[in-house]
């Protein structure tokens, strides 16, 4: 049995309907962009969040910087590409 997310979600997350609604920049990941994550995902299935160019110049950077959101705001990477990730909360569909 697979124990990945739901199908609908993974559709939902490679969608190109779907915007990015918070970037890390200069200030990186501080409390304010945790606790905007966490508020918009009571209002929404996912939220997609984008590392500005030049923040995380290569993979292992991005995975370290989308695992330590995750981690902080109880949420999981559903979809990573390149310097998007798409979030959605734990248990949650």
């Amino acid at each position: 049995m697979n124990k990945g997310p739901p199908s609908h979600l993974i559709k939902l997350a490679k969608s190109e309907s779907l915007r990015v609604s918070i970037r890390i920049g200069k200030d990186g990941i501080n409390t304010s962009l945790i606790s905007e994550l966490e508020n918009q995902l009571e209002k929404r299935t996912v939220v997609k969040i984008k590392i500005n160019k030049g923040m995380a110049p290569n993979k292992e950077e991005r995975n370290q910087i989308f695992t330590r959101i995750a981690n902080e705001s109880n949420s999981s990477v559903i979809f990573q590409r390149g310097n998007v990730a798409v979030f959605c909360k734990v248990g949650g569909q």
